[in-house]
């Protein structure tokens, strides 16, 4: 489908400036309020607000369903597909919940917005190297009762097909006794495509599945219950595109 010209020239000279603005303004402000929020939730109130200016900035519109039948005072760790990098936004602030991601450690050095994942306690893994530090800080955000967000696929959907979880992030949930809450995100990838500097105005929609206990698994289970947990996320996302169930 054809996308007007207009929307390549309202991304490049007035979504980017104002985006790059949002992000230096609030990335600043989280970086001072980590002075006097150790575990770093008023940084992520900063990254709400963020996030709420993009999606308000960009006209893209949400529906999430799920959220009421989910336990506010347990934390998570959300697995969702990927379809663009407006899941970020999309899921931090309609998630009513202290959420960190888990990212590679090289989104660390950007300007602002990696500053801000270093100081406000997101998991910033060395993939070649991951070691014991991964497991020892996801252990403390469940400490502070803080929930742990990603996308296992490890890479975005050109098509929005769900592809195949990785299992070491379910490995760590096992470990940790962190229960698992799939997450299934329909109509990003229409907002900004893979591969594409250009944004759309877009309708989105987000299911919350129930949670799944990881109590009973054992660590060589790990692939088997990462395949249970992709296996809700493709059905969901299929019934949101109006698909097989």
């Amino acid at each position: 489908m054809a996308v007007p010209p207009f929307h390549w020239w309202r991304t490049v000279f007035f979504l980017i400036p104002a985006i790059t603005l949002y992000t230096i303004v609030l990335g600043t402000l989280s970086l001072l309020s980590v002075l006097v929020d150790r575990q770093g939730h008023l940084a992520h109130a900063c990254a709400r607000a963020w996030a709420w200016l993009i999606l308000k900035t960009t006209r893209v519109s949400v529906d999430i369903s799920g959220l009421d039948d989910l336990p506010r005072d347990t934390p998570y760790l959300f697995l969702a597909n990927h379809q663009s990098i407006y899941d970020i936004p999309v899921l931090f602030w309609h998630l009513p919940y202290q959420v960190r991601i888990l990212a590679k450690a090289s989104l660390g050095s950007v300007p602002f917005l990696g500053w801000h994942l270093r100081r406000s306690g997101h998991v910033l893994v060395d993939r070649s190297n991951p070691g014991n530090s991964t497991m020892l800080q996801i252990k403390e955000l469940m400490r502070q009762k803080v929930s742990l967000l990603v996308f296992p696929e490890g890479t975005r959907s050109a098509d929005g097909r769900v592809a195949r979880f990785r299992g070491g992030i379910v490995l760590l949930a096992i470990e940790a006794g962190l229960p698992i809450v799939p997450v299934s995100v329909e109509g990003t990838r229409h907002v900004m495509r893979k591969g594409r500097l250009m944004t759309c105005p877009g309708h989105v929609r987000v299911r919350v599945h129930p949670p799944v206990s990881t109590e009973g698994y054992q660590t060589a289970q790990a692939r088997e219950l990462a395949g249970i947990v992709q296996a809700q996320v493709r059905a969901g996302v299929e019934q949101l595109q109006g698909g097989p169930s």
